[in-house]
């Protein structure tokens, strides 16, 4: 079981995210093992434009590193049973009803078939100061970055429906990554694991997310650009 592993919020973690369509599969296997060699505890896999499975990429991955590998979909054609457990996405910011709950009732009985580890997790968009993928795809708004009671009421609202974790997105390629009073709002009312992503380039910037109450952070365009950054960015996590 991951969700154990994740809920420990005693050490902070650093995920490393791998988009099947920004990468190769033996890039992906590279980019994860070093970000296993750098310090990383986590790879997720997954993106909001990849229209093919990602079970290749996932074996591959899986072959190199022993650090949890997770399933990030950004649709039903993500689905695989070669991951260590699957981020069960709800879009709790957005109000488009297929990924509310229209896409989990198709992908239900293939993950309890399958007996793949589902972890429900409350999928906040926050505005990054640009146009995401993420926004664009899912044809949804994101909260304000300016209105933390706004993003805290609607983490709140995922806990309460039995969400695992909230997961607090500005984007792949974010402008701007989600704002200390945005994060340090939402984490002063849950009791569950937060997971703050996008828009995290510099390490002034890893340290106010960390700082803020982020449990899990997750690098992905920034690592894309320039890999050698893992390591300066793991050290980093393992000091908070």
């Amino acid at each position: 079981m991951i969700y154990p592993y994740l809920a420990d919020t005693s050490r902070k973690k650093l995920a490393v995210l791998i988009d099947p369509d920004k990468q190769t599969v033996p890039e992906a296997a590279r980019r994860a093992r070093l970000a296993q060699e750098s310090g990383a505890q986590l790879i997720l896999v997954g993106g909001s434009l990849v229209s093919a499975s990602p079970d290749e990429m996932l074996d591959a991955v899986r072959t190199v590193v022993d650090i949890p590998v997770l399933l990030f979909p950004g649709s039903l054609m993500q689905l695989s049973t070669m991951a260590d457990a699957v981020l069960f996405l709800s879009l709790t910011s957005g109000r488009n009803a297929d990924l509310l709950i229209g896409m989990h009732v198709t992908a239900a009985p293939f993950i309890k078939q399958n007996g793949i580890e589902s972890i429900s997790t409350s999928y906040i968009l926050i505005s990054g100061g640009n146009v995401s993928s993420v926004e664009y795809m899912s044809d949804t708004r994101p909260i304000p970055a300016n209105k933390p009671d706004i993003a805290a009421a609607t983490a709140l609202a995922g806990e309460l429906l039995g969400h695992k974790l909230v997961y607090l997105e500005a984007g792949s390629g974010a402008a701007n990554h989600v704002p200390e009073t945005v994060i340090r709002a939402v984490k002063n009312t849950l009791s569950i694991p937060l997971i703050v992503g996008g828009g995290i380039r510099t390490e002034a910037a890893l340290r106010t997310v960390l700082s803020a109450g982020a449990d899990i952070v997750v690098i992905g365009t920034a690592f894309e650009e320039n890999s050698s950054k893992m390591e300066a960015f793991a050290r980093i996590v393992n000091e908070f």
